[in-house]
């Protein structure tokens, strides 16, 4: 059972890991299918039918776009931000799609793009079927894919077990619970990150490992600063205002307020994780961290630790991201990281719990301790709703990355402060997620169908596709 660092951990565009990352992936998985059956060039046109949650708020959440990108090559990592919303626009205009960038058919978005609102796949919330017809409307191929968080993309071939999408992977120190890692940890006289470390050579060099988790925490560095750098009102119909910017001028304004008031480094943490979700609300790059709606909690609480933690550096932030990424693996295999599955707890309360767990390891905490973290940081998200205002990833979603981030901070101190004995084990709490989750009603779920999305605005607003 193996999950690498890096596949918690990927380089994408806003605003949803779920509902852009995951079917630009599965559309591009769909069109190289065809290309590698011979049949592409027999292709006249392509439906797509989004169903559960990307159905929902598929529209407000990018999917239309993302999906049509995929359709025509492009993959989350590599595709050009700037040139998006001109060739979504283009292909609309035009009609024409160009399947992997080399065959061209007519494509008419109001017939070939469908969102179910109110019906679902049976597998997961987030199900997706494409379909591909010679010029006669024969039916060359037909394939259902499901977005089960993350980024993360599985078929029609999936069973539950699929869900966490491993390899078959041989690991040094395999671990399927908090309770198995600590045993480890414990034998064998390691650090947590020693442990993911260490396993992430099934996959590569320790070298490239390094390389690889610094070139992350570069992006998430990039994605502060564009947060910063851009102002403005963010695209989708909701006119929510972009803070970062003006938040950042007053900090530089008034640098004496960390004399005089203690917390005043709060600010800052909330300045980077204001950043990092306004520009996933914008539909720019990020770290899917473990998810987008949750991708400003890690980047902020690691720039906390190396601007404000004296002899941080590199090497640290490389075993702060593979501690998260150890956490991060328990509630993938464990529970879930989908919103649309069990609300916003397996979202921003993993990213929180992550986050927590890798400051307690670098700021010298035991494997204890760090457990005892990861622990604090889900057991207060509890119950947390997936509830976005318009189906965007703004409100409360931005702010919610800004709250967690703080309270991941709190949660390392409260652990650091004992001995790493506590009362309710990570385990325990991570199995008390995934139960909350399927009690929730999945009005709570990534629908907008209730709490803050049907109690806030008083007419239905006309939601932009991001």
């Amino acid at each position: 059972m193996a999950i690498s660092a890096f596949d918690l951990f990927k380089v994408g565009i806003g605003p949803s890991s779920s509902h852009t990352v995951g079917p630009m992936l599965a559309a591009n998985q769909f069109v190289k299918a065809l290309k590698s059956h011979g049949l592409l060039d027999q292709v006249s046109r392509v439906t797509a039918e989004l169903y559960g949650s990307l159905g929902a708020t598929g529209k407000g959440h990018g999917t239309p776009k993302a999906v049509l990108l995929g359709l025509e090559g492009e993959v989350p990592d590599q595709v050009h931000v700037p040139t998006i919303a001109g060739r979504v626009a283009a292909i609309r205009d035009n009609r024409r799609l160009c399947l992997l960038g080399e065959h061209a058919i007519d494509y008419n978005h109001d017939l070939d793009f469908k969102l179910h609102r109110r019906k679902a796949l049976a597998f997961h919330p987030n199900g997706m079927v494409f379909a591909a017809f010679d010029q006669s409307g024969n039916e060359l191929s037909k394939r259902t894919f499901f977005s089960v968080g993350g980024g993360f993309v599985v078929d029609e071939s999936a069973t539950d077990s699929d869900y966490i999408v491993e390899d078959s992977k041989q690991l040094t120190y395999g671990f399927g619970s908090a309770n198995e890692l600590l045993q480890i940890c414990a034998d064998h006289d390691l650090s947590i990150s020693d442990v993911m470390l260490e396993n992430e050579t099934a996959w590569r060099p320790e070298q490239e490992t390094r390389d690889g988790l610094l070139h992350l925490w570069s992006v998430m560095q990039s994605c502060v600063n564009n947060g910063i750098a851009n102002g403005g009102i963010l695209p989708g119909g909701l006119n929510v205002p972009r803070r970062a910017r003006e938040l950042h001028q007053q900090l530089l304004h008034r640098p004496e307020t960390a004399v005089a008031d203690p917390l005043a480094v709060l600010d800052w943490v909330t300045l980077y994780a204001l950043a990092v979700n306004e520009e996933n609300a914008a539909g720019g790059r990020v770290v899917t961290a473990p998810t987008n709606g949750a991708a400003g909690i890690i980047p902020a609480v690691l720039h906390y630790y190396m601007r404000f933690i004296p002899d941080a550096s590199d090497e640290m932030a490389v075993r702060f991201l593979l501690t998260a990424a150890a956490i991060g693996i328990l509630y993938k295999k464990n529970a879930s990281i989908s919103g649309a599955e069990v609300g916003c707890q397996g979202e921003v309360g993993s990213a929180c719990s992550m986050a927590a767990g890798a400051l307690a390891e670098v700021l010298g905490g035991s494997p204890a301790q760090v457990e005892n973290a990861a622990e604090i940081g889900m057991e207060h998200n509890l119950g947390l709703t997936c509830d976005p205002i318009g189906g965007l990833v703004q409100v409360p979603c931005i702010e919610r990355n800004a709250m967690a981030s703080v309270k991941a901070i709190h949660a390392a101190r409260v652990a650091l402060s004992g001995d790493g004995s506590h009362f309710v084990s990570l385990d325990k709490v991570i199995r008390t997620m995934r139960k909350t989750g399927e009690d929730m009603n999945k009005r709570y779920k990534e629908t907008s169908r209730g709490g803050l999305a049907t109690h806030v605005l008083e007419v239905p607003v006309n939601i932009i596709e991001c």
